[in-house]
């Protein structure tokens, strides 16, 4: 029997309960691969029943997942006690949240799960708790190292029919993200998107799309020096190792649908110039895939929803697509018939 996925709680305080019971209930209908949530069982009974669902629950451990998903939702349950409301972190969310993660890249790295889908957390909690990383994608490389052996650099991709991006500075704010862009960097991340692109997607040549820093890719130098100094050389650093790569590229003219047809991927310098445009054009069914990992993690591109959770009115859109993605890229044939490029067409 196929090895299920292992999904994390997330925020028991967001909406991530509300999308995986939602998500579990459309099993059937969707042929969605089996799963397991990783939570404290007795807060997901709580939440089933405040919010009046016909959702059965298993305690399990994970070989016994795929034999009852089909007719419970199963719980690997984490043996700690979990108090938080919907709408309502306290001090039970952290560490309710860091218990699921850890356990599930355990899972995935021992061998129990054949990947692992993270429900979305708010890093405002996590803070508040001690956390030190930046983000998940910087946790789960630290994760790797603990259980898997394996030392990581991770790049955070976000992944849609319509387009795939991912950002070579992540969860920093702007200033900081422009001091630490390098050509090093530029070139590590596209090395690291090239490769688990024909490794897990199946793209014999991946083509790479470098955005510039500054308007107009810094207008041959009047609108600053970034481009020519930094992403320029990086770009030919790419080419050099045999990686179809363009660059620096204008990133107001980079998104329309004539140009994305002629990349696979776009490297871009900051957050926000690589998700403001797969959000406006995928927003219910983007996935954030963390690259360079040694093995797959997909997880819903979007936020905890405190306004709606425990509502019923979450939408489970993304979180499919993200379970859906992780169960192709990690199947016995992950890389058969997955082309980000055909995908959109």
């Amino acid at each position: 029997m196929t090895k299920p996925l292992a999904l994390t709680i997330g925020e028991p305080a967001g909406i991530g309960p509300d999308i995986t019971f939602a998500a579990w209930l459309r099993r059937t209908e969707l042929d969605l691969p089996a799963f397991y949530l990783l939570a404290d069982a007795s807060f997901v009974a709580r939440r089933i029943e405040r919010m009046g669902l016909r959702v059965s629950t298993a305690a399990v451990t994970p070989a016994e997942a795929p034999a009852a998903f089909k007719d419970a939702l199963p719980v690997v349950d984490l043996g700690m006690t979990t108090t938080a409301q919907a709408g309502h972190p306290d001090l039970s969310s952290a560490p309710a949240a860091l218990a699921a993660i850890r356990r599930g890249v355990n899972d995935v790295c021992t061998g129990s799960a054949r990947a692992i889908v993270t429900n979305p957390v708010a890093k405002s909690v996590l803070y508040r708790s001690g956390f030190s990383e930046p983000g998940h994608t910087e946790y789960l490389a630290a994760l790797a190292q603990q259980f898997c052996g394996v030392a990581a650099r991770p790049a955070m991709m976000l992944w849609s029919p319509e387009l795939a991006v991912v950002p070579v500075t992540i969860h920093v704010p702007l200033r900081e993200a422009l001091a630490r862009l390098s050509m090093e960097l530029i070139v590590e991340t596209g090395r690291i998107v090239t490769r688990d692109l024909q490794q897990r997607f199946g793209i014999a040549r991946p083509r790479l799309a470098v955005t510039g820093v500054n308007p107009h890719a810094g207008e041959d130098g009047a609108l600053g020096e970034e481009d020519a100094k930094v992403v320029r050389p990086a770009v030919q650093q790419l080419r050099r190792d045999g990686i179809e790569a363009r660059g620096p590229l204008p990133a107001d003219s980079l998104f329309h649908a004539a140009a994305r047809a002629t990349y696979d991927v776009v490297l871009a310098m900051y957050h926000d110039q690589a998700l403001i445009p797969i959000k406006t054009l995928a927003f219910d069914h983007a996935v954030n895939v963390t690259l360079g990992l040694p093995f797959v993690r997909t997880s819903p591109d979007h936020g905890t929803a405190f306004d709606i959770a425990g509502s019923g009115k979450a939408d489970p859109t993304s979180l499919i697509a993200a379970i859906r993605l992780a169960a192709r890229l990690s199947g016995p044939s992950a890389t058969a018939g997955l082309r980000v490029a055909n995908e959109r067409h």
